[in-house]
């Protein structure tokens, strides 16, 4: 059966991809004053934000099945809290820009505000990140060791074991 917990790592780069390509557009698109930028900052921000709420809901679902403990626990809760927030920052980014475009408002000191708000959405989800990569590549959360053989854990542990105590025997040797 598929592990469902796989889905949070296959995603979450695509939404930290998609909102800087779609921010630097944006800000191309303020600075050279092209509507092709501002357009494609906008649609790139609708589908960044789609996949931060599939990269938030599937992170959920794969931090259920965690041991939490010790420092793991409070770098976890670190990166859930960090993800809870960058959602609602690049909702509300999302909204806003919807909201102008719709309006027909997205110019002057409202464009400025709205490109301010999705570059703190930006910097949101690159903490986001942060916190992530360290669960990973520092406390190997998430990290499953399979080295070919197939047994439980328990004829693991024995197996382990039996490795060390060879080796001390060949250390006595």
């Amino acid at each position: 059966m598929f592990d469902l917990s796989l889905i949070h790592p296959m995603i979450v780069h695509f939404p930290i991809a998609l909102l800087i390509v779609g921010f630097l557009s944006d800000l191309l698109g303020l600075i050279l004053k092209k509507d092709f930028f501002s357009r494609t900052g906008f649609y790139l921000l609708i589908l960044g934000t789609l996949g931060v709420a599939a990269a938030y809901f599937s992170g959920r679902s794969a931090g259920e099945g965690m041991t939490e403990a010790g420092v793991l626990k409070q770098v976890l809760e670190t990166h859930e809290n960090a993800a809870e927030l960058a959602l609602w920052i690049v909702a509300a980014a999302a909204l806003l820009r919807i909201a102008l475009v719709f309006l027909k408002k997205y110019k002057g000191a409202l464009q400025y505000l709205s490109i301010i708000v999705f570059m703190i959405g930006v910097l949101a989800i690159a903490r986001t990140g942060y916190y992530g990569g360290e669960l990973v590549f520092k406390h190997a959360a998430g990290v499953q060791f399979n080295i070919g053989a197939n047994f439980d854990s328990t004829s693991e542990q024995t197996n382990i074991n039996q490795s060390e105590s060879d080796k001390s025997k060949m250390d006595n040797d």
